[in-house]
């Protein structure tokens, strides 16, 4: 089997966090996030990554994050830009946010044709994490598994912020440990030791501190861009004048797994989760980092 590809969407603004998280130095020796995901990667035999970015800050990242990997593994990127519609659509004139992480997913159609994984940029997902994912891709047949999808599921409450609200995707799984569904739940919060997510009509779901939730690391044969595409016109059909729509990739594949399009494997990981959703989480992650690097989970120097 060819080597799995890596697909990194780092595109997102950042809003929450005030900055472009992508790029900061979070290490002990000025490590992004980014750098350790690129290590994992490489390390557990992922042949290819390529980057989802937004025009306004490639040059940026062609200094800081391009230059450092390009004689270590082979590396692209694509941009991904609100106008970036299929034929006969225009993009709102007040728009601003993006089309949402399956639009992300899908910039990147004409770059990737092995199976791949995809990650969020700004989000640590750990060494045994991306063994277990690219384990899983290697037992498949590009020609014969279309349909097998996967994705690295972590607790619930190992992926709250202590800072507010976040958004996750919640998830179901049968007895053969497939996905059954995953519902978007966007402002979950711990309030007095009880994991609650806020509905939009007022109401309050109670949520089990075990429950496994999707991180946007997921596994896909090359199939998905053309659902994808699909799906993104059934979207924007319906949702073009909502400026604050988001094609959210837990929607597609919960859509896919309701018209029996693709069965996805949940895989589990012994690894911790964490991000920067809020500029207060940051030093948490440098703090974490640090005690890796003291404990020799990573060397001093990941190149």
């Amino acid at each position: 089997m060819q080597q799995p590809t890596l697909l990194i969407l780092a595109a997102g603004m950042g809003s929450r966090y005030g900055g472009l998280k992508q790029i900061d130095t979070l290490g002990p020796n000025g490590e992004t996030i980014i750098d350790y995901s690129m290590y994992d990667a490489r390390k557990n035999g992922f042949g290819k990554i390529v980057f989802v970015i937004r025009k306004s800050i490639e040059q940026d990242f062609k200094e800081v994050i391009l230059s450092k990997y390009q004689h270590l593994i082979e590396v692209d990127y694509v941009l991904q830009e609100i106008d970036s519609l299929p034929q006969g659509f225009v993009c709102p004139k007040d728009r601003v946010k993006p089309w949402g992480t399956a639009h992300a997913i899908l910039m990147a159609k004409d770059k990737i044709n092995t199976f791949f994984a995809v990650i969020n940029g700004d989000d640590f997902y750990g060494n045994h994490a991306f063994e277990t994912m690219s384990a899983y891709l290697k037992t498949l047949s590009i020609s014969k598994d279309s349909d097998a999808y996967s994705m690295v599921a972590y607790p619930l409450s190992q992926t709250l912020s202590e800072n507010g609200t976040v958004s996750r995707g919640v998830c179901s799984e049968n007895a053969e440990g497939f996905l059954i569904n995953v519902k978007e739940h966007t402002k979950i919060q711990e309030i007095d030791n009880k994991i609650i997510n806020q509905n939009p009509d007022g109401t309050q779901t109670y949520l089990n501190p075990q429950t496994p939730v999707s991180m946007n690391f997921w596994g896909f044969h090359p199939s998905l861009f053309n659902h994808l595409e699909n799906m993104f016109i059934d979207f924007l059909h319906e949702n073009i004048h909502d400026i604050k729509s988001e094609f959210y990739i837990p929607f597609a594949i919960d859509d896919l797994l309701k018209s029996n399009k693709a069965k996805v494997k949940v895989l589990k990981t012994k690894s911790d989760w964490f991000g920067v959703t809020y500029q207060e989480d940051r030093q948490k992650v440098i703090d974490t980092f640090k005690e890796y690097l003291k404990e020799g989970i990573y060397p001093t120097s990941l190149w």
